[in-house]
């Protein structure tokens, strides 16, 4: 696995090491709380799960946690799931995200950008100002903490003002982007029934406006929980009858009034994609999502108040929530409200330029289609800001790594980063000091112990297994929504390990402490028991220029035997003739293993996704075994259902 990577890609030079925020913040540990002192990351990193409890209190001292009553311990329980974190103390996520307004009023809280890429201040000063005016207008509404306050929103700086003010009254948010539909908002929504509902007229996407004000108009008809609905004119349209007006309710000069809640009081429900059935409502903590993104965006992104943080994202994915709080770091938060794609393929990085990002991070497709594309990031735009770029969504394949090496900077930070919506944060990933192997994630997170284990649980170092979590994090969900006995919680992480998380990913831990990720694990492809992930088969074929996208599915059959197709969708004026079918298993065979050949190559009109881009492969694999569509599938879920059909038809037919 790492014998290719001989020598690194990319290596912090002295200084770089030495201003790193976990740099500073180990010798401080080492002096106050029995952190090693020497051994660099690797040292620190056992230390934290080792002694799990110093090292979280050391994080909250560190970052200046504010407990307006104090905890009796961290961690009260550390049995999985129901670990309690930090029992008896209160605080507010949103006053701590709103703290650098003291130091740096009237400097840039947030930078929006749209598709003409020109960047529009919002100071820490206005922010704090119109959170202060909504929280109060919400509790005029009579909106009490715990209530849900639901967003239809692109990521504009409204949608950051109503998840503060939200989180300042003790709410609880949660939002989806508005190119979902109906049926998927209320899917998500209608499961936690939300007092106030904030959406916009519409949206600009690709050069067009969207009107939604009929989907607006639908879900308000099938939310009956609502009291109010507060309408955003991005389109420039008047409110419909009954809706208040955002301008109104954030006029008022008022100071925030931060409710102080319980450390384990929800903060925000996020959803898992919902493929196969009613989406996960995920619940996570304000005290838990604090204490981890403080940890994650300010020691492992090394980010502060210099800093400008921009990650392609929309709010209908864990990596919006992620990126406002780099607020929590003082940190300027990029917020960009468009395609990735326009006017085109190199938009990103006209933002990246525009707003002096210093993190820039985007998905590893969008790195991929900027390689096909013949982009070339470093010559065409000011990059020079760009410290580090981070991706995530899927794998980094080893050419992108290359690619980001090759075209924007020789000394580029790359910051490949796994975790999950389940824990809002990352697994693994970036660490500041340590070097950079191509194809792998640089190191386990502070405070995760993340291992690899084969199915008896038994510890794995380079070789392939799944991988498990055997401590508590802060951020795990503390529930899920209407599941009253966590028979689902507990079904979708523990059943296969008791007390150990399982996130259903294949993984290497390498001997020299670096993390490669294979793919989802319950999609995995197991031919004569060698297992291999679909990610490494999509690196390897996408590859060839012919491939736009592919979609490779394990199908154990009735009879005991296995039938492995690889689907093409192929890239225009491509034919998938004789030549290319020979070139494609070759590929696999010589970069691969030949036990991994497909048995037949597919040509397919596209790759179906969930609506936050990431490639079904588990419903499509239950059709091709017969399954039922409607029982397949949660068809809100899917952004371009017709191309299922496809998948269910060839199953009637091979039937």
């Amino acid at each position: 696995m790492t014998s290719a990577n001989t020598s690194p890609l990319w290596q912090p030079d002295p200084e770089r090491i030495a201003q790193a925020q976990i740099t500073k913040f180990q010798a401080w540990a080492a002096e106050h709380h029995g952190a090693p002192a020497k051994g660099g990351y690797a040292a620190l990193h056992r230390w934290s799960v080792d002694e799990l409890e110093t090292f979280w209190k050391a994080v909250t001292e560190w970052f200046g946690v504010r407990f307006s009553t104090p905890y009796a311990r961290v961690l009260g329980d550390r049995s999985m799931p129901g670990a309690e974190w930090f029992p008896g103390a209160t605080l507010n996520y949103a006053e701590h995200a709103l703290r650098a307004t003291a130091t740096r009023a009237d400097e840039p809280a947030l930078l929006h950008v749209d598709e003409t890429h020109e960047p529009r201040p919002v100071s820490w000063t206005e922010l704090r100002r119109q959170v202060g005016s909504l929280a109060a207008e919400l509790r005029a509404l009579g909106v009490r903490p715990g209530d849900r306050v639901s967003g239809y929103l692109p990521n504009v700086p409204e949608a950051v003002v109503a998840l503060l003010a939200t989180a300042a009254v003790g709410a609880v948010w949660t939002s989806c982007a508005p190119d979902f539909g109906a049926r998927s908002v209320l899917d998500r929504f209608q499961q936690v029934e939300p007092v106030v509902l904030f959406a916009v007229d519409g949206y600009r996407y690709g050069g067009k406006e969207h009107d939604r004000r009929d989907t607006v108009a639908e879900l308000r008809r099938e939310l009956p929980t609502l009291r109010a609905v507060v309408h955003i004119p991005l389109l420039g349209t008047e409110a419909p009858e009954g809706a208040l007006e955002w301008s109104t309710l954030t006029s008022a000069d008022v100071e925030p009034v931060f409710e102080q809640v319980p450390f384990d009081h929800p903060l925000w429900v996020l959803y898992s994609s919902g493929t196969t059935g009613l989406p996960k409502a995920i619940v996570q903590s304000q005290g838990g999502i604090l204490v981890e993104h403080l940890k994650q965006l300010g020691l492992h992104c090394d980010l502060g108040p210099e800093d400008r943080f921009f990650w392609y994202t929309s709010t209908g994915w864990m990596m919006w929530n992620f990126l406002v709080s780099g607020l929590l770091a003082g940190t300027t938060v990029v917020l960009y409200d468009g395609s990735p794609g326009y006017p085109d393929t190199g938009a990103q990085w006209h933002v990246a330029e525009r707003t002096g990002a210093t993190l820039f991070g985007t998905s590893a497709a969008y790195v991929m289609a900027c390689r096909k594309a013949d982009v070339h990031p470093g010559r065409d735009y000011d990059l020079s800001r760009v410290q580090c770029v981070g991706t995530t969504g899927s794998p980094l394949p080893p050419d992108g790594f290359r690619w980001l090496h090759d075209e924007v900077r020789d000394d580029l930070w790359i910051a490949s980063v796994s975790g999950g919506t389940d824990v809002c944060s990352c697994f693994a990933g970036a660490v500041p000091t340590l070097p950079v192997y191509i194809g792998e994630l640089q190191a386990p997170s502070l405070g995760t112990d993340l291992q690899s284990w084969d199915p008896s649980g038994k510890p794995l170092v380079d070789e392939v297994g799944e991988l498990v979590v055997t401590n508590p994090m802060p951020s795990m969900p503390i529930h899920f929504w209407n599941d009253p006995d966590g028979t689902r919680y507990h079904d979708s992480y523990f059943d296969t390990y008791p007390g150990v998380w399982r996130h259903g990913d294949w993984t290497t831990l390498t001997s020299r402490g670096s993390v490669v990720i294979h793919g989802r694990s319950d999609s995995t492809l197991n031919r004569q028991g060698v297992r291999m992930g679909s990610a490494d088969i999509y690196e390897a074929v996408e590859r060839l220029p012919e491939i736009k996208e592919s979609l490779v599915i394990g199908v154990e059959q009735p009879d005991g035997g296995y039938w492995m197709p690889l689907f093409v969708h192929l890239a225009p004026g491509a034919v998938l003739d004789e030549t290319l079918l020979n070139r494609i298993k070759k590929t696999i065979r010589e970069q691969l293993s030949p036990r991994h050949v497909p048995d037949e190559v597919i040509e397919v009109p596209g790759v179906p996704h969930t609506l936050t881009g990431k490639r079904i492969e588990v419903p499509v694999k239950r059709l091709l075994q017969g399954t039922p569509m409607e029982r397949a599938v949660n068809p809100g879920s899917i952004d371009n259902l017709d191309l299922l059909r496809f998948y269910e038809d060839l199953a009637r037919k091979r039937g």
